[in-house]
């Protein structure tokens, strides 16, 4: 070896720490079996839950089942609808959440640019109000956002029109690249803003069909390399339909608790 030099240092190998599950994965079991199906989800592994409706719980109910079963709600997916954004906020401290995030833009009323600029003020109204009551707001996105429209992508008006730090983004990974989207190049143009993606994976084109995490074409590792770019603190596995859903968040679990990256 020559003098003053070291050998070089081993590239230091990462994990995903607590991994999370979308309820919405298993909303069927939820609607027969709520306590059970909670239950089952955390026998699995995971210890983080975002939730997509309460089935008829209470708050409090629910809080109490998650501390059961050790785990926690960072997140749950809400409407703006006036009686039921009220509702979420009231109910999210209770239960735990952080985050609350819309999920769905109706079509109707997205046929323009100036449409997602009435949406992006809509959003920044809900988020103070949401910071008001101690919580983050967060958009989590489909395709169609992808879909160019009078010369843009909508998804880029969206960002470009709210505040960044008042609306955060919930990046869903299988629909940003159905969507033809590197993630990667988000994660770039707006670091720290994307505290949340969901871990879903695709078979790839032509048809793009869902599959179990780590089954599919998506590169998870060169997608989880760049987390801290992006600022990710909490990646949730979803499946939109399952054959066997507890199958189906087993496998993508058992992968994504070996990844390294």
């Amino acid at each position: 070896m020559l003098a003053g030099t070291r050998p070089a240092a081993r590239h230091a190998r990462h994990k995903l720490g607590r991994i999370g599950l979308q309820l919405y994965t298993v909303r069927h079991e939820l609607q027969r079996d709520f306590a059970g199906t909670i239950a089952r989800v955390a026998a699995t592994g995971y210890r983080e839950v975002e939730f997509a409706g309460y089935f008829g719980q209470a708050p409090r109910d629910v809080r109490a089942l998650l501390d059961q079963h050790g785990l926690s709600a960072p997140s749950a997916h809400v409407s703006l609808a006036p009686d039921q954004w009220r509702a979420a906020l009231d109910a999210a401290p209770v239960i735990g959440h952080r985050y609350v995030v819309v999920a769905w833009i109706p079509a109707e009323a997205r046929r323009t640019l100036d449409d997602y600029k009435r949406i992006a003020e809509s959003f920044n109204h809900a988020a103070t109000e949401a910071r008001a009551a101690g919580l983050q707001f967060a958009y989590h996105n489909h395709d169609f956002e992808f879909a160019p429209l009078e010369g843009r992508l909508p998804y880029d008006v969206l960002l470009a029109e709210t505040d960044p730090h008042l609306v955060q983004l919930e990046i869903d990974l299988y629909w940003i690249t159905k969507g033809g989207q590197d993630p990667l190049a988000y994660f770039a143009r707006w670091p720290g803003r994307i505290p949340m993606v969901h871990v879903k994976d695709s078979a790839g084109p032509p048809d793009h069909r869902m599959t179990d995490v780590g089954a599919g074409s998506i590169d998870w590792k060169r997608i989880f390399a760049r987390r801290d770019q992006a600022g990710i603190r909490h990646a949730f596995v979803e499946h939109d339909a399952p054959a066997d859903a507890f199958a189906s968040i087993r496998a993508s679990y058992e992968y994504l608790r070996q990844l390294e990256f």
